[in-house]
């Protein structure tokens, strides 16, 4: 072989390893996550109904996101995070180097993403050398969660809570109205909190069992819709620019809690939400037109 190749294929991993040296060092001080995905951490994040074989196809190398089994060793761009993938990685280069033609990777497929099972130095290689597709055998995975080359684990975490929530409330199918939409997926497991403490009480009040559909629904119509109601009423969406009402209503009704609690005493939900607005509102300015909006607002109740 050579002596060239050798020399280059050294170059090309120390230059490479570099590169993952910075963009660790990048990651830190950004607070970016830099990892690759860990295929089998992944799978348990989501809800999986088969699998199906796609066979041979040219898989774009910047949609490949994770690992099956060397997630630990490149990072996000499959840079070499460390030196002992070096011989395996060298061997890779020269090859390409010498225009040898090396068998197709094999990954699965989730969403609009791929998942390395066999071929990560193959891959890591190609998009050191600037390749925009490679070969690739591949098995897709069913799966009604979206992903994307930019998801991270917390946004699978909050797809699943999201869709947990639907599925188990089916508040879609109770209320055909409704919209509920978080801006925080991961925040869906509290409105289920707030759900299964309403039935107890609904349960408590009444010394019977009550349905979670029952309690679905009666708090929807009794808890949560005056609360957007409020909402909407005193235009407290104003001064929270990229949330939703659904977003409010959980801060505000913990917010209320943490005012009965410090008062000792009870807090109706419009002060309670009139006092959100006025502690946590964007800037001054909001907060002196949302006031004007609930003069308005409280002297057309009276008037009613």
């Amino acid at each position: 072989m050579p002596s060239n190749f050798v020399q280059q294929a050294q170059a090309d991993f120390d230059s490479a390893h570099r590169k993952s040296n910075f963009r660790q060092m990048l990651a830190a001080l950004t607070h970016q996550s830099n990892q690759l995905l860990p295929y089998d951490q992944v799978l348990r994040l989501l809800p999986v109904s088969g699998q199906h074989y796609v066979g041979m196809r040219q898989v774009p190398i910047d949609a490949i996101v994770g690992s099956v089994g060397r997630f630990q060793d490149f990072d996000r761009a499959f840079l070499p995070r460390g030196k002992a993938t070096r011989g395996r990685w060298e061997s890779i280069d020269r090859a390409h180097l010498m225009d040898i033609d090396l068998p197709a990777i094999e990954v699965y497929k989730l969403g609009e993403v791929y998942f390395v099972k066999d071929g990560n130095h193959r891959v890591s290689v190609a998009r050191e050398r600037g390749q925009a597709f490679i070969d690739a055998v591949v098995i897709e995975i069913n799966t009604p969660i979206p992903i994307t080359p930019d998801t991270d684990l917390l946004d699978l975490i909050g797809q699943r809570e999201k869709i947990r929530f639907f599925k188990k409330t089916r508040i879609k199918e109770l209320r055909p109205d409704s919209n509920v939409e978080l801006s925080i997926p991961e925040m869906y497991s509290k409105l289920l909190e707030h759900i299964q403490t309403h039935g107890w009480f609904l349960g408590e009040e009444r010394h019977a069992c009550v349905s979670f559909e029952e309690a679905t629904t009666s708090w929807y119509d009794n808890i949560y819709l005056p609360m957007i109601n409020i909402i909407r009423g005193q235009q407290i969406l104003n001064g929270f620019p990229d949330r939703t009402e659904a977003d409010l209503y959980l801060w505000i009704m913990e917010h209320r809690w943490f005012l009965m609690k410090d008062q000792n005493s009870d807090i109706s939900l419009e002060d309670a939400a009139r006092d959100f607005f006025n502690t946590f509102a964007e800037n001054p300015v909001k907060r002196f037109i949302h006031r004007i909006s609930q003069i308005l607002f409280l002297s057309k109740r009276k008037k009613d």
